[in-house]
C-alpha cells in the first residue's frame, strides 16, 4: 500500500472503514479528501459512506453483539483494558495524528491522548462494579433486586474537537456495558478514529463488536440515527444537529444522549485573585483554538476592576503564540468554513457597534497564511442579546461585559440559551456557593476555567446544551444499559 509519513508514524494515503476487525472502502468506493488546518494541504482521502455501508455495519453489529452481552462484565473489562494498553504503548503515534489533523501541537495533543486512556481505563475497570442493586420488599418471602442489561446496537457520534478523548468517552462505556457499537467518526478528524480501531483489533476486541465509519453526517449519521436497530444514539456536536437527531431518534423511541454546545460565563468579583482569573481565562477561551463546548466565551467582570482586568487581559492575550509547535499556545482551526464563519460574526458585531480589542481576523502573515488561524479575540461593548452574545462560535473568540454586583452577574450568567458550564473567581465563600447554586448550568467551577472536566465525573448541560443526559462517570452507564427489576418469591415449606 502507498503511504505516506506523518511525524513519527505511517498512515494509508486512503482511510477506510472499519467493519468489525476488517478494513473497508465504501460499497460505492467514494473518497473525499482530508485537509490539514495547519497548512491547507491534502493529508489523505476517506471514505465516504452512505446508508448501505451503515447497513453493513449494524448488520454486523446485531451478529456480535449478543455474544458480547453474554462475555461476563468481567472479561469484557479486560479485554477493553488491553485496548487501553495499547492505547499507552501508541501514545505518541495517536497524538501524532490528532496533531496533524485538528493542526494542534504535538505537546496538546499528547495531553488529550492521555486523557483519552484515563477514561478507557476507568470503564475497563466498571467492568467490575457494573453494579445492580439490592432491596427489601413488603412482601413476605420476596426478594428485589435490580440488573444492569446491555441495549443492542450503539450509535456513536463525535465532534472533531478533541478526537481521541471524543473517541473514549463513547466507545468504552458503551462497549462495557455489553452493547455492540457503531462510531461515525468526525470526517474532520477520519484518522484518529482510524488508529482506534487499529488498536482495538489488536487487542482482541471481537469481530463486529465495534465499526468505526467515515463520511459526513447527512449521509452516514443520519441513516445510522435513524435506523430502527439502533437502540441507544450518543452524539457530541452542535445543538442544530442535536435538534434533528432528537426528532429523527425520538421518533421511533431510542434512547438518545445530547452533548451540545455551549456560551460559557466566567465572573470576575471585585475580591478575585486577577492574575489568576487572566490564567483562566486565556486557558478557557483560548485553548484548543477556543473548540470546547465547555470554552469561556462571555467573561463577566464587576464594574469596580473591570478597566484594570480588561487592560491585564488584552495585554496577555497579544503575547499568545499561535501555531502548531510545542511552544504554542493554541493551533488552527478544524476547517475553512468553521473559520470564516467565525471572522463573519465579529464583523458583523463591530457593525453593530461592538469594539474589538484585540485579534478579530484571520491571521494571514507569512507563518500563518495557508493554515486555518484566528488571532486570539477580546470584544466588548455588545449587547448580551446580540446575535454573537449567544451563539456559539466555537473558536478562539470571547466577550467582555461590565456588570456593577454579584446579583447582576449571576443574573447574567444565566441569560443565556445554553447551560453548560460556568466559573466563578471570588475570595468569598459565601459567593461562591451561591454561585454554584444557583447558576444554570451542568458545571460550576470556582476560581479556575469552565473546562477540565474529569473522567470520572459526569458532564452534561442544561437548556440548549443538552437533553439531561450525562457522559462520563458512572452516569454514563446509565444511557448505555437497562435496569431491570427482578422479583424472587420463595416458599418457605420447600426448604
Amino acid at each position: 500500500m502507498t503511504i505516506i509519513i506523518i511525524k513519527v508514524i505511517m498512515l494509508p494515503t486512503q482511510i477506510p472503514n472499519w467493519i468489525g476487525t476488517q478494513e473497508q472502502p465504501t460499497q460505492a468506493n467514494e473518497w473525499f479528501d482530508k485537509l490539514n488546518p495547519a497548512n491547507g494541504q491534502v493529508l489523505f482521502k476517506v471514505a465516504r459512506s452512505r446508508q448501505a455501508d451503515i447497513k453493513q455495519a449494524i448488520e454486523a453489529a446485531k451478529k456480535a453483539q449478543p455474544s458480547w452481552a453474554d462475555t461476563p462484565a468481567v472479561q469484557r473489562g479486560m479485554i477493553l483494558h488491553k485496548i487501553v494498553v495499547g492505547m499507552q504503548n501508541r501514545q505518541s503515534d495517536i497524538a501524532a495524528i490528532v496533531a496533524a489533523e485538528t493542526g494542534k501541537s504535538m505537546k496538546e495533543a499528547l495531553g488529550e491522548t492521555g486523557g483519552a486512556i484515563q477514561c478507557g481505563l476507568f470503564y475497563a475497570s466498571e467492568g467490575q462494579r457494573l453494579y445492580g442493586r439490592t432491596t427489601t420488599s413488603g412482601t413476605a418471602n420476596k426478594y428485589a433486586m435490580t440488573i444492569r442489561q446491555p441495549i443492542g446496537v450503539a450509535g456513536l457520534i463525535i465532534a472533531a474537537n478533541t478526537p481521541i478523548a471524543n473517541v473514549a468517552w463513547k466507545v468504552f462505556p458503551a462497549l462495557i456495558c455489553g452493547n455492540a457499537a457503531i462510531l461515525k467518526a468526525a470526517e474532520d478528524t477520519p484518522a484518529t478514529a482510524w488508529i482506534f480501531g487499529q488498536i482495538a483489533k489488536e487487542a482482541g476486541l471481537p469481530d463486529g463488536v465495534l465499526s468505526i465509519m467515515q463520511g459526513f453526517g447527512e449521509e452516514a449519521g443520519a441513516p445510522l440515527v435513524a435506523h430502527q436497530d439502533v437502540g441507544v444514539i450518543s452524539f457530541t456536536g452542535s445543538t442544530e444537529v442535536g435538534r434533528i437527531i432528537n426528532r429523527s431518534a425520538g421518533e421511533r423511541f431510542a434512547r438518545i444522549s445530547l452533548e451540545l454546545g455551549g456560551k460559557n460565563p466566567l465572573v470576575v468579583c471585585d475580591d478575585a485573585d486577577l492574575e489568576n482569573a487572566v490564567k483562566w481565562v486565556l486557558l478557557s477561551a483560548f485553548s484548543n483554538a477556543g473548540q470546547r463546548c465547555a470554552s469561556t466565551s462571555r467573561i463577566i467582570i464587576f464594574e469596580s476592576v473591570y478597566e484594570k482586568f480588561r487592560d491585564m487581559l488584552v495585554e496577555k492575550t497579544k503575547k499568545l503564540k499561535v501555531g502548531i509547535t510545542d511552544d504554542c499556545d493554541f493551533g488552527a482551526v478544524i476547517n475553512e468554513g468553521q473559520l470564516l464563519g467565525m471572522v463573519s460574526a465579529v464583523e458583523k458585531a463591530k457593525k453593530n457597534g461592538a469594539t474589538i480589542l484585540c485579534g478579530g481576523e484571520r491571521m494571514t502573515d507569512a507563518e500563518h497564511k495557508d493554515g486555518y488561524y484566528m488571532a486570539p479575540t477580546l470584544i466588548e461593548n455588545v449587547d448580551p442579546h446580540d446575535e454573537i452574545s449567544e451563539c456559539e462560535l466555537f473558536g478562539p473568540v470571547a466577550l467582555l461585559f461590565k456588570v456593577k454586583d454579584f446579583e447582576h452577574a449571576l443574573q447574567m450568567a444565566n441569560d443565556t440559551p445554553y447551560g453548560l458550564t460556568a466559573s466563578i473567581h471570588t475570595q468569598s465563600i459565601h459567593r461562591a456557593t451561591r454561585f454554584y447554586d444557583k447558576v444554570q448550568t451542568g458545571v460550576a467551577v470556582v476560581n479556575a476555567g469552565t473546562h477540565g472536566s474529569e473522567p470520572h465525573m459526569p458532564f452534561g448541560g442544561r437548556k440548549l446544551s443538552g437533553n439531561g443526559s450525562r457522559e462520563p462517570g458512572t452516569e454514563a452507564l446509565n444511557i448505555y444499559s437497562e435496569l431491570k427489576d427482578v422479583y424472587i418469591n420463595i416458599d418457605p415449606t420447600q426448604v
